[in-house]
């Protein structure tokens, strides 16, 4: 086993998920993800963990969803025996790697949402744990990436294994320009933007529980927006329910997408857009800041966090960046979509310039990209 792989599991346990003896861990497994489990499981042992591993198979998931298609039976809602395992779950572990990045691509688009819309109480269950996601470098992925297996496993390491502690403070610097901010406007050829962010509280995305951050690798700072209104064009590519999106559009009143078009994936988006009254709203605003990854990878997990981009959500709201006792959107989607900084473009804080071509005013160049 590559020694990288059990360097992978102790950031998880250790840094990501904070695991003390005696916490019930549920740790779900994609098809690829066997040798990544394996090392997660001994460091769950080693910490005093109590440990349960499920299959994460997106085969299984088709199966069953092309069943209950055929079957023409309605979902009833939240089973009962998946509530009660995550309501006895302190850490849950997501490690995603399957053998077929498309393997539910052809499941009826209404059964997906009619899915999704079922498990609401179940996710807000497994939010409610200290849950991470992470990925695991499969043949799979390195294909769909367009890199060798080898390349593409040198990629996620380098961007998972490295000093999150420096990483935080740097961000840390963009948090509190947010933190004290009101509007936040993302200016291109094609975009002009407008966020409301007064009152809202920026999340530190360092990879850890303790930043209230759930990813790994991580590397943004995100928050809630509390109204929008302008045009954005999301100019990178990205790969939802197996059905490409490229070129995307939104106008946007009100923080309420109020038309839409894309280059690619026009129909999905619309059927995304659809699933329910929270999934036209925007319910998130991240700014990538990893320069660790440095290509696309059509792997949300990596590339929202890629410095030189921002994306927007639709969908969810997460709590971590509410005032106390204010409800935020509530959708069974949160789908980021991906916007390039690194050219022709300003992105500012109540009228005063953060960043510019992709250079934050703390870096090295900022001065140069901003002279008149």
């Amino acid at each position: 086993m590559d020694d990288r792989i059990h360097d992978h599991a102790a950031v998880l346990v250790d840094w990501s998920a904070r695991i003390d003896p005696g916490d019930n861990v549920v740790v779900s497994v994609a098809e690829g993800a066997h040798e990544l489990g394996v090392a997660v499981a001994e460091a769950v042992g080693e910490r005093g963990g109590n440990l349960l591993a499920v299959d994460n198979s997106a085969e299984i998931s088709r199966a069953y969803l092309q069943g209950r298609a055929a079957g023409e039976t309605e979902f009833d809602g939240a089973p009962a025996h998946e509530l009660a395992m995550l309501e006895a779950t302190d850490v849950y572990l997501r490690l995603g790697g399957g053998r077929n990045t498309a393997a539910t691509t052809d499941v009826p688009s209404e059964v997906r949402g009619a899915a999704r819309r079922a498990k609401g109480d179940v996710r807000e269950a497994r939010l409610a744990t200290n849950w991470i996601s992470t990925v695991h470098p499969t043949r799979s992925l390195a294909q769909q990436a367009g890199m060798s297996f080898a390349a593409y496993k040198n990629f996620v390491y380098d961007a998972v294994l490295r000093d999150w502690e420096s990483l935080a403070q740097e961000m840390a610097q963009l948090k509190t320009i947010l933190d004290q901010g009101s509007e936040v406007q993302i200016e291109t050829p094609t975009t002009d933007l407008r966020l409301s962010i007064a009152d809202r509280t920026g999340v530190n995305s360092a990879a850890s529980v303790a930043y209230d951050s759930h990813n790994l690798p991580s590397g943004e700072v995100f928050t809630a927006p509390a109204d929008a209104e302008g045009t954005i064009t999301f100019d990178l590519p990205r790969t939802v329910d197996g059905t490409r999106l490229a070129g995307v559009e939104l106008r946007v009143e009100n923080n309420e997408v109020v038309d839409y078009a894309a280059e690619q994936g026009e129909a999905t988006l619309g059927e995304l857009l659809d699933t329910d009254t929270g999934a036209s709203r925007l319910g998130e605003l991240g700014i990538g800041m990893n320069r660790g990854i440095d290509r696309l990878t059509d792997r949300i997990l990596f590339d929202e966090k890629m410095a030189e981009t921002v994306h927007l959500a639709i969908g969810r709201a997460y709590d971590a960046c509410l005032p106390a006792g204010e409800t935020g959107i509530d959708s069974a989607i949160h789908v980021d979509l991906l916007a390039d900084m690194r050219t022709d473009s300003r992105l500012l804080v109540d009228g005063e310039c953060i960043q510019q071509n992709g250079t934050f005013r703390w870096e090295e160049g900022f001065a140069a990209t901003t002279a008149e």
